[in-house]
């Protein structure tokens, strides 16, 4: 059975939106909004259904040929023109704070800028993280797990990476399978990381604890990628990922970018956002936004490997970091001393330890996507700085935010969403609030 559905918008997901003839509200895989398609009902709820398009019946004027068949999942939006994925990516910031963030709708038009394009719409990432499988022979093969799904995909090349790193899933393939031969190394994941910057490639082996075969890695992996960098990064298998060492195999042991004018060194484990140029949009709005006087206090939480912390020192701010992952606060120690500037670097979580930074200037929240921790709005109202940068990687939390930043004497000034992820729904939002005097 199938429905004739018109496509009206796309969801915060993967999905076109539209309505059943009953009018339930039904989300469609492979849809773009304008389009009619015949859907294929797969899942029907009391209030939603999803569906598949069986057929479009006729397409919209923003549908697009994808130039990726490999069906793995990781570019989900990219049947739709670039144009349409910046005007969806913003439609979202603002239901999103219409609708989590129960602010009015004519505000929300106002505060929310232009979604910031990409330059780069394809071979923009600078990391791959491609998960470890088998075939039907045993043998291994390294790919994406589509969302929600199970199985690894094989990827030969991905065309959302940078030129450096684009082939290295069919390269590594072939090397990771001549260094097991038979034998089971325990690798679960593989990173690949490359700057078009600093010509550094890194590639790091997630494997579980036990002996593994250094050498002969050094020696066959350092061809297969032209790395400069070779690491072994031993965790326990699973969603938490608990590092326990990470061994330098060959190489600088460490993978080297410049953004924002600054070097950073990044360790493995190490969060670092994967479009370099946008990354650098985001500096800016930071900046822009905060409009600091030299010698201001600012605090920096969730602060990574110091994204945003080096190059507001650099400005001449005074800088205290606060991050709770141990590879991120080495890295941003390091990062500071090779900049040349002093930051206070805590290491900690950014609830507790906001309370003892005292009263702040300013200060930037660069959250994960679960947003802010309970207490921490009410922990920044108390350092009372007069304006606040929040950056997002994901607007329905944000939104819930908002809300609490609001109620707490805080006035959310102008949103920007940046398109860090094309081809993607994703976005990061760039939001600063300014302290209210009333």
């Amino acid at each position: 059975m199938t429905d004739t559905v018109q496509i009206d918008r796309m969801s915060y997901g993967s999905a076109g939106v539209g309505r059943l003839p009953d009018g339930k509200t039904v989300f469609v895989e492979g849809a773009a909004p304008g389009d009619v398609v015949e859907v294929a009902l797969r899942e029907e709820k009391p209030r939603f259904a999803r569906g598949t398009v069986a057929r479009v019946v006729e397409p919209s004027p923003v549908r697009v040929d994808s130039p990726c068949a490999a069906g793995c999942g990781g570019c989900p939006w990219a049947h739709l023109s670039y144009d349409a994925q910046l005007a969806a990516k913003r439609a979202n910031v603002v239901d999103a704070l219409v609708r989590v963030g129960h602010l009015d709708g004519e505000r929300t038009e106002a505060v929310v800028a232009s979604c910031v394009p990409s330059k780069r719409e394809w071979g923009y990432r600078n990391k791959l993280e491609l998960a470890c499988g088998a075939d039907a022979a045993g043998r291994l093969v390294l790919g994406m797990r589509p969302e929600g799904g199970s199985q690894v995909v094989p990827l030969d090349a991905c065309p959302l990476a940078n030129r450096l790193i684009e082939r290295s899933p069919k390269a590594l393939r072939g090397a990771l399978r001549f260094l097991a031969g038979a034998d089971d190394l325990g690798i679960f994941r593989v990173g690949v990381r490359g700057s078009l910057r600093t010509k550094d490639v890194e590639v790091a082996l997630w494997t579980a604890p036990g002996p593994f075969p250094r050498a002969a890695a050094a020696k066959m992996l350092g061809s297969a990628c032209k790395s400069t960098s070779l690491v072994r990064v031993v965790a326990e298998p699973g969603r938490a990922r608990k590092v326990k060492k990470v061994e330098a195999l060959a190489g600088k042991g460490c993978w080297e970018e410049e953004l924002a004018g600054c070097r950073f060194l990044t360790s493995a484990p190490s969060f670092f956002q994967v479009n370099t140029a946008q990354a650098e949009k985001l500096v800016e709005l930071v900046r822009e936004g905060l409009d600091l006087s030299s010698g201001a206090y600012v605090a920096d939480l969730y602060a990574g490997g110091g994204t945003f912390s080096v190059p507001l020192a650099l400005a001449g701010a005074d800088v205290v970091a606060v991050e709770s992952a141990g590879s991120s606060v080495r890295d941003l120690r390091r990062n500071a001393e090779r900049a040349g500037v002093d930051i206070e670097v805590v290491g900690g979580d950014a609830a507790r330890e906001l309370p003892e930074l005292g009263e702040l200037d300013a200060l930037v929240v660069d959250p994960p996507r679960a947003g802010l921790a309970a207490g921490v709005v009410d922990s920044i109202a108390a350092a009372a700085p007069a304006r606040v940068a929040y950056v997002s990687c994901d607007p329905q939390t944000w939104a819930r935010d908002v809300a609490l930043f609001e109620q707490a004497g805080y006035r959310l000034a102008r949103a920007t969403p940046v398109d860090l992820f094309p081809q993607t729904y994703h976005v990061e939002v760039v939001s600063i609030f300014t302290r209210d005097e009333r």
